[in-house]
């Protein structure tokens, strides 16, 4: 199986995100994200120097969001590597199914936000980059 997903396919997508005096909001809802949430989780207390991630999806699609701190992802699509950073509570990263990815370089107190397209699978992961390189030929 093969997937045409590549780093173009990313997408910083900035959430509507409404100003008040006593602090701001931002909302996720209908037609922000191109598919149906199925699955919200998130990541932390990571300890400094540890990496999260190490994995690609066969059809799962998701939507990462630094809700406090700052993260990297790293996104590699067989071919081509970028480094994303993510440090905006109303900014999140889309990441389409078959694009390898690292989180990295936690802040103290980063919290990430991942919206999933699906529900867990295991059998959806792939989580060795050289069996992902030879899925992406």
């Amino acid at each position: 199986m093969n997937t045409n997903t590549t780093i173009k396919d990313i997408q910083i997508i900035s959430l509507p995100r409404i100003e008040d005096r006593r602090g701001n909001l931002s909302v996720i809802e209908k037609e922000v994200l191109p598919y149906e949430m199925k699955r919200v989780y998130y990541l932390y207390d990571v300890p400094g120097g540890a990496e999260r991630g190490g994995h690609a999806h066969i059809d799962q699609q998701e939507f990462l969001i630094a809700l406090s701190g700052s993260f990297e992802v790293v996104l590699h699509d067989g071919e081509s590597e970028v480094t994303v950073s993510l440090n905006i509570p109303n900014k999140g990263l889309l990441i389409p199914k078959g694009i390898w990815r690292e989180l990295k370089n936690f802040s103290s107190g980063a919290v990430c936000l991942v919206i999933a397209s699906e529900v867990y699978l295991e059998e959806d992961y792939i989580r060795d980059f050289n069996e992902f390189v030879e899925f992406k030929k």
